[in-house]
């Protein structure tokens, strides 16, 4: 009783110093607030829509010999402006089975990547989330070491496991389940494995996040029901998980569709994907406006489901809030 009596007075002591404060400092806090939010908002001004739009208007240009190589849209001679707007190159994209066939495979190698560091990181994240608390740290801790070595120095570490003469071809031979060495390098196989091992920690930690968070009692509740384990998770852990199972999937999916160096190292060249094709327009053709395309239509393939998936989220809760 006597600290809620201290708790209501420290309010009321507050509100009336509020109450007092100069007219100009209730003005100030409103654009104080505003400066903090407008920080990152700067940041992405500058750091993502500034760069966005040189490579939208790099993407309308045409290829030229010269250095940058390709021409400007808005040139100005003999005191006339003239604007010249290039859609060839998208028109080739959509023409072209290379670009079409590398978008599908970038996509389907994501989709791919996704579902199973979903299927490996949902139970290693459970378990996280359940474990004692010190255990929880330590487990934590292993989850994020690979971070601390350098992603090249890893893929490098994986070309000599998958190596026909690598740790893994050899332990199989001692354990005498294969007479001769499996092809695991330069396989659709070694791209898929390298893929889950380096995004599957970006998969683990925001499935963590939201079922450290569960209510246990939930599910002490559906047990007394006489709910099976099975049916409880299909029934409230995975439900409630649904946030977490979003941010892994976005997290993992959106920089596996632009992978270019384990492909590159581990891959063939039949499993081509679109980082390749923009490091060989870039940089083997010297053809930057087509480069510039190819980025923009990646892009909008990322970007316009997630507005999708985001603007159905806002209905179901506004639905949600009505009942």
């Amino acid at each position: 009783m006597m600290s809620r009596l201290l708790s209501l007075r420290d309010s009321r002591e507050a509100a009336a110093r509020g109450a007092r404060r100069p007219a100009w400092w209730q003005r100030l806090m409103p654009r104080g607030r505003s400066l903090v939010t407008a920080i990152p908002y700067g940041w992405l001004l500058l750091f993502f829509l500034v760069p966005f739009l040189f490579v939208l208007q790099i993407s309308f240009s045409e290829v030229e010999i010269a250095s940058p190589p390709y021409r400007a849209l808005i040139e100005r001679t003999e005191d006339v402006l003239n604007i010249a707007l290039n859609i060839g190159n998208y028109g080739y994209i959509f023409s072209d089975p290379l670009y079409f066939d590398a978008y599908l495979n970038s996509l389907y190698m994501a989709l791919v990547t996704t579902l199973t560091c979903l299927v490996v990181g949902y139970p290693i994240a459970y378990t996280i989330a359940r474990a004692s608390e010190a255990k929880r740290n330590t487990l934590l801790m292993l989850v994020m070491l690979p971070f601390w070595t350098s992603f090249l120095v890893r893929v490098y570490a994986w070309m000599g496991i998958l190596d026909n003469e690598g740790l893994l071809n050899k332990a199989l031979m001692a354990l005498g389940l294969i007479d001769a060495p499996m092809q695991l390098m330069h396989t659709q196989l070694s791209v898929q494995i390298v893929m889950v091992y380096a995004y599957l920690p970006f998969m683990i930690l925001p499935l963590f996040s939201n079922l450290v968070k569960l209510d246990g009692r939930l599910l002490e509740a559906a047990a007394d029901l006489g709910c099976k384990p099975w049916k409880t998770f299909l029934k409230v852990t995975l439900p409630l998980s649904k946030n977490g199972v979003i941010a892994g999937s976005m997290l993992v999916f959106i920089p596996a569709v632009g992978e270019f160096v384990i492909p590159e190292l581990v891959g063939t060249p039949e499993s081509l994907m679109i980082g390749k094709v923009l490091w060989m327009e870039f940089f083997d053709n010297n053809n930057w406006p087509m480069a510039a395309s190819v980025t923009i239509v990646m892009l909008a393939l990322l970007i316009l489901p997630i507005i999708y998936l985001h603007k159905r989220e806002e209905k179901a809760l506004a639905r949600a809030a009505q009942r």
